[in-house]
């Protein structure tokens, strides 16, 4: 059985053009003149719309928009992605460069989670929506056999040290800036520094409360969106800070 083969198997789909697939497996390191890039943005799109869908319908009445949105972000992320990925073994099929393939690419979370949405995404070109969602929804109930925000939603704090591990290979920091208020009503002010850069500031009824607002603000300054991509972090001694009063 051929690579490609396995892979279908793995997915349980058939490929028409299994040059589509190659496609969905070509990392831009290759240099080739064709990347999975594109497909991944497609898959990007189609799976957000996919899973969206999938707890609206699962839960109807039992969460509101918020908790929706929470779980949908536990679930559309890199690392739930990169776990999909490895359960179908997306690794052992990626086309990288040797450079990539001696830095470990082939079990790096983001290559992993772009070649699963790449191929989502060519899926979804050959065989259009439903193929797609018949597909994933099997695959994320196979990994999660429990979705509901119990058991995936994890705090602002978790995910951002999450994600900065992966992306930096360093873990974000807090200092507390200020405090103010009478003892009983006391308003604490956090900062938040990642490489020795402060990122972001929040404020909050408690350290804890201030620090999970600027892991918060964090999170959307430095990943776009679901995707989580990471975005470059400022050189400027003092950027930009955002300001919190708490949450809710």
């Amino acid at each position: 059985m051929s690579g490609l083969e396995k892979l279908q198997k793995n997915l349980g789909y058939e490929f028409k053009d299994t040059k589509l697939l190659a496609h969905a497996l070509e990392h831009k390191s290759t240099h080739s003149g064709l990347n999975n890039e594109r497909l991944e943005f497609l898959g990007d799109a189609v799976l957000d719309l996919i899973v969206g869908e999938y707890l609206f319908k699962k839960f109807k009445n039992q969460h509101n928009e918020g908790d929706l949105s929470k779980l949908r972000a536990a679930l559309v992320n890199e690392a739930s992605f990169a776990k999909i990925a490895k359960m179908l073994e997306i690794g052992e099929f990626l086309h990288i460069s040797p450079a990539e393939e001696r830095n470990g690419g082939r079990n790096k979370p983001s290559l992993l989670s772009d070649a699963l949405e790449a191929t989502m995404g060519a899926i979804y070109l050959e065989s259009g929506l439903e193929a797609v969602r018949k597909i994933f929804i099997k695959l994320l109930e196979k990994e999660y056999k429990n979705i509901d925000t119990s058991t995936l939603y994890k705090d602002y704090k978790t995910q951002l040290q999450e994600l900065t591990q992966a992306h930096f290979g360093s873990l974000p920091s807090y200092e507390l800036i200020s405090t103010k208020g009478p003892d009983h009503k006391k308003i604490f002010e956090m900062a938040l520094f990642l490489n020795g850069k402060q990122i972001s500031t929040a404020q909050g009824d408690s350290k804890k409360q201030a620090e999970q607002a600027s892991a918060k603000i964090a999170l959307e300054l430095l990943f776009a969106k679901s995707s989580t991509k990471p975005s470059k972090i400022s050189n400027k001694k003092e950027p930009k800070s955002t300001k919190n009063k708490g949450t809710k």
